[in-house]
């Protein structure tokens, strides 16, 4: 008798809740890439989003320190406030950034390229971390809902459709063994679409997740062009 996984069937979630840490991790690094930006970067905001942030941080610690098994109604809106408040603000720097490459001195080219690259690391975390809130519901819903119960989801990876290849890349696959993103998978597609300035092997669904995902390639591209351009200028 096959072993087969049948594609009608649904794999209920383990108990195993993500952990907790990985995305603090990710959100502190962001916030302390944002804050150090150069003082010309609207200071009284930059601080203000960072204790905003970090006071946000304290009421979702509480309700999970170590795993992510609970979640409120006031604590999704918490957390996915808190990474897409970290995405405007990062986006607000961005524009400064575009400005001051575009009009500053040689003198300020240093500074201004390693601004740079502040604000794109930033960039893929918070997108990483808005992703990660939003896909299926969040990472309790898609770790401890049946997947009948899931929202829609904004993100198809490798994974999902894998159950029908071959047996030693089925046995990885969402059907045979319940797999779901945790927050490196995030990452991982944030970055690699940061970098590639299109979807690389994780494709976006919905209409907000096609919106947030060219968002963020096409502030990576301006970027990118914007710094090579400015490299160029300060070696000759």
């Amino acid at each position: 008798m096959s072993d087969r996984a049948d594609p009608n069937d649904t794999v209920k979630q383990g108990a195993r809740a993500e952990h907790r840490w990985p995305a603090v991790l990710g959100l502190l690094v962001a916030l302390a890439l944002y804050a150090t930006l150069p003082s010309t970067f609207l200071p009284g905001l930059r601080y203000t989003v960072v204790a905003i942030g970090l006071a946000l941080l304290i009421p979702l610690i509480a309700l999970n320190p170590h795993r992510l098994h609970r979640e409120t109604r006031w604590s999704k809106y918490l957390a996915t406030g808190q990474a897409l408040l970290l995405v405007v603000a990062n986006e607000v720097a961005l524009v400064q950034l575009v400005i001051q490459l575009t009009s500053g001195g040689k003198d300020d080219g240093p500074t201004l390229l390693l601004a740079a690259l502040q604000v794109w690391v930033t960039n893929v975390i918070a997108f990483a971390l808005v992703y990660w809130e939003l896909d299926r519901g969040g990472p309790v819903s898609r770790r401890h809902a049946d997947r009948k119960d899931f929202p829609p989801a904004d993100f198809r990876f490798p994974q999902d459709e894998d159950h029908d290849a071959i047996e030693e890349v089925a046995a990885r696959s969402s059907l045979r063994i319940g797999w779901v993103a945790s927050f490196f998978d995030y990452v991982y597609f944030s970055l690699s679409n940061s970098m590639a300035f299109s979807p690389t092997d994780t494709m976006p669904l919905s209409l907000r997740a096609k919106a947030l995902m060219a968002l963020e390639s096409f502030g990576g591209f301006v970027l990118l062009a914007l710094v090579i351009a400015r490299a160029v200028s300060l070696l000759g």
